[in-house]
């Protein structure tokens, strides 16, 4: 007699499931079960119930207990999930674990808790924010308590910065402010107030894509900076809400999520669930829940809200599509942009892919015609798009990193009432460290890289492993007290604006400045609102914002991203230099762009600040189709670390040969070679290049590799991981 058995997911590092004993009662798919695992007791996820299991029945284990009574995940999610961890060579219990929010991963019920929200009350509504000219933290606390009678969470009063719940607790304590406990999401603001008309551009965007509403259809969405994408969006989610269905947007990073929140709540009449990091347990489970059971009828989140469930899916969009940060780097390797739109081709609905800069790879499928392409080619309204211009810094003086012309330029546009923005793609006060008498440098312990110096706490920092330890006053090696910081960072920049600019109130947006909690948010109304006449800062202020007041776009150096090991490193720089310059002139006053460079006639500056990024992309698709290398090929990257430097050659040799024996037919084997960076963290890194026209090829040597890896002996001796897809080749 057979004995029904339940195939379930458990996390764990192995490229596998397991069968389990199966109760009278047995739980449908989709749902958790506590199981034993070796000695511990486990979290996982039924895959498949009533199986033959190959194992005989005494060696099934019964389950500990059946954590829910329906479904977590549907068919359809659960069905992408095993896909996408057989697609990126990924052990399936860990896949769907990356589903789960942590206390779902933890076997805590799946259920929501209320949400406590401040208002106003009647005493604090009699209150003029501007009668608290001496206390200016419960003047804003106020002021933005006005815009939301409903209530607001602990998400929007966080916009205030620093410790808000400091100030709410006085305006609760003055009895101005009261606190309730109700739904997971915050409702709709009242009266959004009339919606702007769209240009005939995005009239053309809105139509191609509504009339595809209840089907699949996948569209680059491929718009200048400042031409209204949001609007487009706005205007498709509004036609899924008609029908009953939901939106799920996909932004790259957490910085961008409350500005297009607000804008989506202050236009929708309807609750907007968020999913991104910077929630704490509680609040991740309620909106995953919300969206779940279809009270939240549009989900924005980042890169791991592409497994949210949804009750009634309509429309899937991303945001910045080009953006490396929707790749998962680490554990679970996967493309939350090509995963979207394997998902609404499953679920037969239509994707929209934005950005100012589209990613070679989605040019070359709108190309092929596998996408609808969408263009914007022009601003919103009288803004024009401003001119980029290169400044040749060749021989000249610089004032640590900063031309004289562009200091004049900043001059000029700040008595003219603009505000100016810098940008510098690397924090800190200089990348190195340097003796001027015997040339020593600070050299990180851990990593090939120099330790970048912090002069604010006067410490040295590797951006690479996190090592941290205070600057030396004098050389370590000879004694000599003149130390020279070497190269430019943020902070250098804003040491020598303070000098120049004293008078001028400057802002700084880095992974430095923003560490605590509400300092992004608070940072970046100071810039929007035109309080701080001059920016500064990193790629994080590159991407979305809108700075009204901008006019000038200073990109102090950006010939980094020329001469890199990386066949991506132009593009990105390409995409980078375009998102910083689409921050001018975003107004009614016209911007200018102004690049220093040491390298004013490299052939690709030259061809995006002459003819555009479409240009650049078009030429650069011509050089990636004669190397060979993706969007006409097919990629993955075999990697291994280890404490000492022969035991990844090993490994990857090994490797090689056992991908060799398995017929590689249609893929190329390159290497093994050491990382660019071979040393990090202190371990050494090496890497085994897959390269295949076809993907079919490349996919069914995977097929084989990845188990037979597992066995290899060399192989426990090192971490090794499967990047398929890779975008960082280091």
């Amino acid at each position: 007699m057979r004995t029904p058995a339940l195939r379930v997911a458990v996390p764990s590092p192995l490229r596998r499931t397991f069968d389990y004993l199966a109760p009278s009662d047995p739980p449908a798919p989709g749902c958790r079960v506590r199981v034993p695992f070796g000695r511990r007791s486990v979290v996982g996820v039924v895959l498949e119930c009533n199986i033959e299991s190959n194992l005989p029945a005494k060696q099934l284990r019964p389950l500990e207990a059946v954590l829910d009574r329906e479904p977590l995940l549907g068919r359809e999610l659960l069905a992408l999930l095993v896909w996408a961890g057989a697609y990126y060579q990924h052990p399936p219990g860990e896949v769907l674990a990356t589903a789960l929010p942590t206390t779902l991963r933890q076997g805590q019920p799946a259920t929501a808790s209320g949400v406590v929200r401040w208002e106003l009350t009647p005493a604090g509504e009699a209150v003029e924010p501007n009668a608290l000219a001496r206390s200016p933290r419960q003047a804003a606390a106020l002021a933005l308590l006005r815009e939301y009678p409903e209530g607001a969470v602990a998400e929007t009063l966080g916009g205030l910065g620093g410790n808000w719940r400091d100030t709410v607790r006085r305006l609760e304590q003055k009895g101005w402010v009261g606190r309730s406990e109700g739904s997971a999401l915050p409702p709709p603001l009242p009266n959004p107030g009339p919606a702007p008309t769209p240009s005939p551009a995005q009239e053309q965007a809105i139509a191609a894509v509504t009339a595809r509403l209840g089907g699949f259809g996948a569209f680059l969405l491929d718009g200048v900076t400042g031409s209204g994408k949001t609007e487009v969006y706005l205007r498709i989610i509004e036609a899924a809400l008609t029908r009953g269905e939901q939106a799920l947007v996909l932004v790259p990073e957490i910085g961008l999520t409350p500005q297009l929140v607000d804008r989506f709540r202050r236009r929708l009449t309807v609750p907007v669930a968020v999913l991104h990091s910077g929630l704490n347990d509680s609040e991740r489970l309620n909106a995953w829940l919300a969206a779940r059971d279809g009270s939240a009828p549009v989900v924005i989140g980042t890169r791991s809200a592409i497994f949210t469930p949804l009750a009634r899916p309509g429309v899937i969009l991303v945001d910045e599509e080009h953006d490396t940060s929707f790749k998962q780097q680490d554990g679970f390797r996967y493309s939350a942009r090509d995963l979207a739109t394997v998902r609404a081709s499953r679920a037969d609905i239509p994707i929209v892919l934005g950005s100012a800069t589209p990613s070679l790879e989605s040019l070359h499928n709108a190309r092929s015609g596998r996408y609808v392409h969408l263009r914007l080619p022009e601003r919103t309204g009288t803004a024009k798009a401003p001119p980029i211009r290169l400044l040749d810094v060749r021989a000249r003086s610089l004032d640590r990193g900063l031309s004289p012309r562009l200091a004049e330029s900043m001059e000029h546009h700040l008595a003219a009432g603009g505000q100016v923005l810098l940008f510098l793609n690397r924090r800190g006060y200089a990348p190195a460290l340097l003796c001027h008498a015997c040339g020593w440098s600070g050299l990180c312990e851990r990593c090939d890289m120099h330790m970048t110096l912090h002069a604010g706490q006067r410490r040295l920092r590797c951006h690479h492993c996190g090592v941290d330890r205070p600057a030396p006053p004098a050389c370590p090696e000879c004694g000599a007290a003149e130390l020279l910081p070497v190269g430019h960072g943020t902070e250098r920049i804003e040491e020598v604006l303070a000098e120049r600019f004293p008078d001028v109130e400057r802002v700084r947006i880095d992974r430095d400045s923003t560490r605590r909690k509400g300092a992004l948010a608070e940072k970046l109304e100071s810039a929007r609102s035109g309080h701080a006449r001059i920016l500064v800062g990193t790629q994080m202020l590159a991407k979305g914002h809108h700075f009204p007041g901008v006019t000038l776009v200073g990109i102090i150096d950006a010939d980094q991203g020329l001469f890199s090991a990386d066949f991506r490193a132009g593009e990105r720089m390409a995409q980078l230099v375009t998102q910083v310059a689409g921050r001018a002139g975003r107004a009614d006053r016209p911007g200018e762009v102004l690049l220093q460079t040491h390298h004013p006639d490299h052939p690709l500056l030259q061809t995006l600040v002459t003819a555009g990024y479409a240009a650049f992309a078009e030429a650069t698709l011509s050089e990636r189709q004669a190397a060979g290398w993706p969007p006409f090929s097919h990629l993955a990257l075999l990697r291994a670390e280890a404490a000492t430097a022969a035991p990844p050659s090993t490994f990857l040799e090994e490797a090689r040969a056992t991908a060799q024996s398995l017929g590689a037919k249609g893929v190329y084997l390159l290497g093994p070679v050491p990382a660019p960076m071979e040393r990090r963290a202190g371990r050494f890194r090496a890497q085994l290049l897959l390269q295949a026209e076809r993907r079919t090829d490349l996919h069914r040597l995977l097929n084989q590799l990845a188990p037979a890896l597992e066995n290899l002996k060399s192989g426990r001796r090192v971490r090794w991981s499967l990047d398929v897809d890779p975008v960082d080749m280091y």
